[in-house]
């Protein structure tokens, strides 16, 4: 009763032994445990061993007699975050406990710059070699090129020309999706929902990918029925999504294929389908499409647009928004992707 006095403010879940603790942090997110080393049933250095096994970034405090020397040493072997010497002091439960919720949220922090740095380096390496390859043969075109200029062959010169400008289309595709990337800016964990009507959304989203259609010569149709009711959605990120797959659709589908955009009222809120008549994704790979820097090259050139990142950030994205992603594909038939947002609840 003094612990959950001092600890007032804080949700407290209490355990009768190391066994109902377990129990516990198996179905509760808990931030912080404060256990004795004296229990019955399961010590504390047993319960702190088998969180360790199981969760090793769980922070545990533990509380220890005066005098227990060798129960502190290996409570530390064990990698115990902090302790708690008997009897109490409120005071300093309190500080422990703050100071321990302190050092879970730095340790939160440095996960996530590792991550944040491990993807980093892990793009750097990709753009390297998406550049790479695409400069290395501009270089030989050229160097034949001007083989070609001495010896007098333009016929050669010009058979070259559209290769080279084949390559240098595929740098600037590259080069756009940097800046696309560069500029976003946006995390999954900034996502704020809000009451949207996604058709206006929809369609400027389409109007700024059309150009990319029509110089492909692809058949390109929106079609966005009234939403019935406001979406919850967070703006920027259903524009990112909806950007990502129309953008895909185009890059994907031969010249002369189809991509549409549709809209339709659901009873839950609003579809958002983008379809296409391209080479289709096999079943085998569907998963896997939405993972980091991942790509299909159906048509075997060994250049694929973009960077793999596309479809990884509309799934964390559409997560994060609680928006149900349906992707419907098979080799040769084409690829659908629906995006289903959920409508404004009414209380």
């Amino acid at each position: 009763q003094l612990c959950r006095r001092a600890l007032e403010g804080f949700r407290i879940l209490e355990a009768e032994n190391g066994r109902a603790a377990l129990e516990i942090l198996a179905r509760e997110q808990v931030d912080v445990v404060l256990s004795d080393i004296m229990m019955p049933e399961m010590t504390g250095l047993e319960l702190l061993a088998r969180v360790r096994q199981s969760d090793p970034d769980q922070v545990m405090v533990m509380m220890t007699g005066y005098g227990e020397r060798d129960v502190v040493i290996e409570a530390l072997k064990l990698d115990a975050d902090d302790f708690l010497t008997k009897p109490v002091n409120l005071l300093q439960l309190t500080t422990i406990v703050n100071r321990a919720l302190e050092k879970k949220a730095l340790r939160e922090q440095l996960l996530q710059l590792k991550k944040v740095d491990r993807l980093k380096t892990e793009f750097l390496e990709l753009v390297s070699h998406k550049l790479k390859t695409p400069v290395t043969v501009v270089s030989l075109f050229l160097q034949n090129l001007g083989r070609d200029l001495e010896q007098s062959d333009l016929d050669h010169y010009r058979a070259n020309l559209p290769q080279i400008q084949q390559q240098l289309d595929y740098l600037t595709g590259l080069i756009e999706d940097l800046l696309f990337y560069s500029e976003l800016g946006l995390t999954p964990e900034g996502t704020r929902l809000d009451r949207i009507d996604p058709v206006p959304l929809a369609r400027k989203v389409a109007e700024e990918l059309a150009s990319r259609a029509e110089q492909k010569g692809l058949a390109y149709t929106v079609e966005l029925q009234p939403a019935a009711t406001s979406a919850r959605a967070d703006r920027q990120r259903l524009r990112y999504c909806l950007h990502a797959l129309i953008d895909n659709a185009v890059k994907f589908t031969p010249e002369g294929g189809r991509v549409e955009l549709l809209g339709q009222a659901t009873k839950g809120g609003y579809a958002l389908v983008v379809k296409d008549n391209g080479p289709g994704i096999p079943g085998d790979l569907h998963a896997r499409v939405f993972e980091k820097f991942f790509q299909i090259d159906p048509m075997h050139t060994g250049q694929v647009p973009g960077f793999g990142l596309g479809l990884f950030y509309v799934r964390e994205f559409c997560r994060a928004m609680q928006v149900e992603v349906r992707l419907d594909s098979e080799t040769g038939r084409g690829t659908t992707v629906t995006l289903l947002l959920p409508g404004e609840q009414r209380g």
